[in-house]
């Protein structure tokens, strides 16, 4: 009896001293007397997160299912209790008490696992926080963007390291995208001038704050509106983001007044409401390892950093499997102890970032992997060395931290994912990595590297890419289907069993002022071409400017020539050899073509490139039967070497080389 009685003492010693701490975590054991079931998911999921599941074939699970209303009040009724937060995921619910006898009675409920101090105590909203040093830019216009659509003034090198720019140009600028990103406030979002076009057009659909529970998000610290900034600025000429049409859900579940665990289950709720109000993509530059007094005990341990054990990385996990695209920072550890990466940035299904300079060169303090269950992390990098971004002052500055490089590649993923909604998050997780500058010889410090959005796209593009071979007598039909826009084309190439090497034939003009999947077709008819094996490839260019010429071949398809194809010289369409003349050549300001061919041609296509290949310009023309001269203008053309090649649509008929004096 003298033994019960003594723990009896001790527990009730135990319980003050939890109440005196204010706030638990209330793990559950079951979602029992829910009143939500998986055939009526619209009672606590948007249509559009619905729709995310069907798209990519999601099934709902428990944890789709919200905690017990039943459990919720029931302890929300064991005394003086305030619920905090509820995660469905974790099946968990936070508590502000101070009552040692409604401890007491949760601790005694049979849905109850188990509650667990999580936070010393209630903080304020943390206001206007110091933070790192930054450094204010001026307002001078930065030149140089060539053929991009923005132009981005200070930010464009930040763009421009992954090649952003190209998926803008084409129009992917985050257009019917949402965004969630989750940090410790959005200081004064809404007067800043950065956020003009996104407070303008009412892209921003959401906000709510799991610290102090309300709406408002503008009052606190000004770590995630500089990271906001990164993805959706829009001041021509000075700052640009990287997807300023995206549409946004602003979510603080960081306290930065103090660093508790209770911070990562605020991240997971907020994760969760990305989640079931539909959003796309995740951005957070949130990461934790060190606890405050008292609990220290608390702290995570590298071997924690498993993708499996911190409540924040089973989260990340978690959004990732419902479908959104997670991106991470990876951490600011590397000049620390620690060294090493923090979670979430460990979970195995996200992008953890690392830091990089606008050339390239990893940052010292970015975090480094693996993760301690030898996982590449992190995953990718982007710019977090002098970032441009928005400062609190309502000037545009620079900053240092993996904290911004990750908004950065969020938002170009935002785009690369725009273009590609056949695909799920993890398709687009794989093509970032394989994008990476690193792929095939990951390390510790940037993982697979730094993206590069053109390739990304590309290898996005083979994996819609069909196509198939018709012979016919001395002629065969090339079809094939590919994504694309108006702005690229496709160069037809072929190797005859007597070639070594392939040669090009021809160009097909892509179509379509979106991206969409269009479906092409390309004639080769065959003059003088023995029997044997023929293989043809198809190389898509897209990016036809001067500056960035860039393509890959997306697909390669052979057949046997059975009897050879000799002719005599004639035409097999019927048409005499085409000839091309250039007068003069050297030219320095104009050159004229004379072309010759024995039928007219309406659809006369003239493509100038220079000696890389890369298309300078393209002139359409009508030509009569017989000889036609047409002038070309040559005075904005640098001096050099430049082929002229004319085409009857896809066929091409005649190249000539130019030097331009």
């Amino acid at each position: 009896m003298k033994r019960a009685c003594v723990c009896v003492f001790f527990s009730l010693i135990f319980l003050n001293r939890l109440a005196a701490q204010n706030r638990y975590i209330i793990q559950l054991r079951d979602k029992g007397s829910s009143t939500f079931t998986f055939s009526n998911p619209s009672a606590y999921l948007s249509q559009r997160a619905i729709a995310r599941r069907l798209r990519y074939g999601i099934p709902l699970d428990s944890t789709d299912l919200p905690v017990s209303r039943l459990y919720i009040d029931s302890i929300r009724n064991a005394g003086n209790v305030t619920i905090l937060n509820a995660s469905r995921w974790l099946n968990s619910v936070t508590i502000f008490t101070t009552d040692v006898a409604a401890l007491a009675k949760i601790n005694s409920y049979s849905f109850v696992v188990k509650a667990s101090f999580i936070a010393a105590r209630t903080s304020a909203t943390s206001g206007n926080k110091s933070g790192p040093v930054f450094n204010a830019l001026p307002n001078a216009r930065t030149e140089g963007n060539g053929a991009a659509p923005f132009n981005y003034g200070n930010s464009f090198n930040q763009i421009h390291l992954h090649n952003g720019e190209f998926l803008h140009a084409i129009g992917l600028q985050g257009q019917g995208m949402e965004i969630s990103l989750l940090d410790a406030g959005y200081f004064q979002y809404t007067s800043l001038k950065a956020f003009d076009s996104v407070n303008k057009n009412g892209q921003v659909l959401d906000t709510w704050d799991f610290v102090n529970r309300e709406n408002s998000v503008v009052e606190d610290d000004t770590h995630g509106m500089e990271c906001f900034s990164i993805i959706a600025a829009n001041i021509p000429g000075q700052f640009v983001g990287t997807a300023p049409k995206a549409s946004f859900h602003l979510y603080r579940s960081e306290d930065a007044s103090s660093e508790y665990p209770i911070e990562e289950h605020n991240w997971v709720c907020a994760a969760e409401r990305a989640d079931s109000s539909g959003g796309d993509l995740i951005s957070s530059s949130l990461g934790y390892n060190i606890f405050d007094a008292p609990l220290q005990a608390q702290s995570h341990t590298y071997a924690d950093m498993n993708g499996n054990t911190t409540l924040a990385a089973i989260g990340a996990d978690l959004a990732a499997r419902k479908g959104l695209l997670v991106l991470i920072s990876a951490g600011n550890e590397g000049d620390d102890p620690w060294g090493k990466i923090t979670t979430p940035a460990d979970a195995d299904s996200v992008l953890a970032v690392a830091a990089v300079t606008t050339a390239g060169t990893p940052a010292g303090f970015t975090s480094r992997g693996p993760s301690s269950d030898g996982q590449v992390k992190p995953d990718i990098a982007s710019v977090g060395v002098s970032t441009v971004l928005q400062l609190p002052g309502n000037s545009i500055g620079t900053g240092n931290g993996t904290s911004f490089a990750c908004p950065n590649i969020a938002g170009l993923a935002t785009c690369l994912w725009q273009g590609f909604p056949e695909f799920n998050n993890m398709k687009i997780v794989s093509a970032l990595r394989q994008a990476g500058n690193r792929f095939t010889t990951p390390n510790d410090t940037t993982g697979f590297g730094i993206p590069d959005m053109r390739k990304a796209f590309l290898i996005l593009v083979r994996e819609m890419v069909s196509s198939s071979l018709t012979a016919g007598p001395c002629q065969n039909t090339i079809s094939f289907t590919s994504k694309d826009i108006s702005t690229m084309k496709y160069e037809i190439e072929r190797k005859t069993a007597s070639e070594s090497s392939f040669t090009k034939i021809g160009e097909v003009a892509a179509g379509g002022a979106v991206l969409r999947i269009q479906s092409y077709q390309f004639k080769d008819t065959l003059v003088n071409v023995g029997a044997g094996s023929i293989s043809y490839r198809i190389r898509q260019i897209v990016d036809t400017s001067a500056a960035g010429f860039y393509g890959e071949y997306i697909d390669t398809l052979t057949v046997n020539l059975a009897t050879p194809c000799i002719t005599t010289g004639i035409d097999p369409l019927g048409l005499d050899p085409a000839s091309i003349t250039l007068l003069p050549n050297p030219a320095y300001d104009k050159v004229t073509i004379r072309f010759t061919s024995q039928e007219a041609i309406p659809d006369l296509l003239f493509r100038v490139t220079n000696a890389k290949g890369q298309l300078i310009t393209t002139y359409k023309r009508q030509k009569r039967a017989g000889a036609q001269t047409f002038d070309i203008t040559l005075a904005t053309y640098p001096r050099g070497s430049y082929f002229i090649s004319i085409y009857d649509k896809n066929r091409l008929l005649a190249t000539k080389e130019l030097i331009r004096l």
